[in-house]
């Protein structure tokens, strides 16, 4: 007996996939298509596993990449399931301002969730105020590269995803078209 498969489910988990195996290679430090990757599995994968397999997928990365502060991770993580959120219900209609959007605020949430973390659990920084902005300030050279990375990555997901389920409907309508019935 076959099954058959959902080319849009694969697809979506492969692209996830993907993405955090794109932390093992040399890149800009913040330059990663993991927000990217939360906000697509948010937007393709709507039921409840749909955040289990970037969690998964980025929980696997870091245990090649080596497992750091658990404070730190906990917020990383905290950071991807907002960006899963913001990619399942903000972007309801897909449009290029939508995912930008998305996109956007699931950086500055990241940035602001990662950050805060930083400061209120080490003692780089004086936990006071004034430690506080020198974090966020200190931090902003890495949102920088997140934003960029997160925007460029999004964008690239979204119509990479279309362009091949584009290619495959086509492939699938002109072999159903070459099979004549007898």
């Amino acid at each position: 007996m076959t099954k058959k498969i959902n080319i849009t489910i694969l697809l979506a988990i492969a692209f996830i996939a993907l993405a955090a195996a794109s932390r093992l290679v040399k890149h800009p430090f913040n330059f990663t298509p993991i927000v990217a990757m939360a906000i697509f599995g948010g937007y393709y994968l709507k039921k409840a596993w749909g955040i289990i397999i970037p969690l998964l997928a980025m929980l696997v990365s870091d245990y090649f990449i080596g497992f750091y502060d658990w404070q730190v991770m906990a917020s990383v993580y905290v950071g991807i399931i907002l960006a899963f959120v913001i990619g399942r219900y903000f972007i309801q209609k897909k449009s290029m301002v939508k995912i930008a959007l998305a996109a956007l605020i699931s950086s500055v949430g990241f940035f602001i969730i990662t950050n805060f973390a930083v400061w209120a659990f080490f003692n780089w920084y004086g936990h006071n105020w004034a430690g506080l902005v020198s974090c966020f300030t200190l931090a902003l050279p890495f949102f920088r590269n997140s934003l960029f990375g997160d925007l460029i990555y999004t964008g690239v997901f979204f119509y990479a995803y279309d362009l091949v389920l584009f290619i495959y409907g086509n492939l699938a309508r002109k072999k159903q078209d070459i099979i004549v019935p007898v």
